[in-house]
C-alpha cells in the first residue's frame, strides 16, 4: 500500500538482524517505503496485506523457507521478487527462478548492485507491453493458440491461458517471429530492460513455464522448439 507521494514499497524478508538493518538503512536513503519481515509465514501475510511493489527475499528463513514464500506469493500476484541466498550452488538459484523469482543475488553482495537490480525490476514492472505495435495486427493465431495483444488475452483452443506479463510478452514475441531461430540474447534484448543485470538462464526458465501452458507434452515441445547452440524457434 503505497503512500500518496508515490514512493515504492519494498518488503524485506531477512532473519539476520544485521543484514536486515543494512538493507533498511540503504533503501531508506533511496526513498523507498519499507516493510520488514523476519520469517517466511510473516512474509506471506505482509505481502498479502500491503501488496508491496517489490520483495527482497532471503532463501534461508525460519518457518517456511524463501522458496516456499516465493511460491505462495506467486499464487496471488506478479510482484517482482529478488532472492538473497548464501548458497553458491546453481540449483538453488535456478529453482528460485522456476518458482517465480525475477532475479537473485548471492551473499555477500554489493549494496550498490542490489539497488541497481531493484531499480531494474521496478522499472520493468511499470513498463507497458513493449512488444505491441499499433501498425501490427493485434490478433495472432497459430493452430488453436490465439493472442490478442490489445486486450492482453491469450487463448488455447478457446480456453483462456493464465499467463504472467512476461510470459505473454514472450509468446507474443515468438509468434511475431514464427519460423526464426532466436538467440537467448535476442530475446533478452527484446523483452528485458536494457539495463537488466542477470544471465540468459532466465530466458530458459520462462520458456519452460510457457511450454507447460501451450504444449501438449512440454517435454517434447512442438510449438516452442529448442534450436541447439542458438536458442528457440516458434513453429506453431
Amino acid at each position: 500500500m503505497n503512500d500518496l507521494i508515490g514512493k515504492k514499497t519494498i518488503l524485506i524478508v531477512e532473519d539476520d538482524p544485521n543484514i536486515q538493518e543494512a538493507l533498511r538503512y540503504s533503501l531508506e536513503k533511496e526513498q523507498y517505503n519499507l516493510i520488514l519481515a523476519s520469517d517466511g509465514n510473516q512474509a506471506v501475510e505482509l505481502s498479502r496485506e500491503f501488496s508491496p511493489d517489490l520483495i527482497i527475499l532471503d532463501i534461508m528463513l525460519p518457518g517456511i523457507d524463501g522458496l516456499e514464500v516465493c511460491q505462495a506469493v506467486r499464487t496471488d500476484n506478479d510482484v517482482p521478487i529478488i532472492m538473497l541466498t548464501a548458497k553458491s550452488e546453481e540449483i538453488d538459484r535456478v529453482l528460485g527462478l522456476e518458482l517465480g523469482a525475477n532475479d537473485y543475488i548471492t551473499k555477500p553482495f554489493s549494496m550498490r548492485e542490489l539497488i541497481a537490480r531493484i531499480k531494474v525490476q521496478l522499472r520493468q514492472a511499470t513498463t507497458k507491453d513493449r512488444i505491441g505495435d499499433s501498425h501490427k495486427s493485434s490478433i495472432l493465431n497459430s493452430r488453436g493458440l490465439e493472442i490478442d495483444t490489445h486486450a492482453h488475452v491469450a487463448k488455447l483452443h478457446g480456453n483462456k491461458l493464465d499467463l504472467r506479463p512476461r510470459e505473454f510478452n514472450l509468446i507474443t514475441f515468438l509468434m511475431r517471429n514464427k519460423g526464426k531461430a532466436l538467440s537467448r540474447y535476442q530475446i533478452l534484448e527484446a523483452l528485458w530492460d536494457k539495463d537488466y543485470i542477470g544471465d540468459t538462464r532466465t530466458v530458459d526458465v520462462h520458456i519452460r513455464w510457457l511450454r507447460r501452458k501451450v504444449e501438449i507434452n512440454p517435454d517434447k515441445p512442438l510449438r516452442i522448439v529448442t534450436v541447439r547452440g542458438i536458442g528457440y524457434r516458434f513453429d506453431g
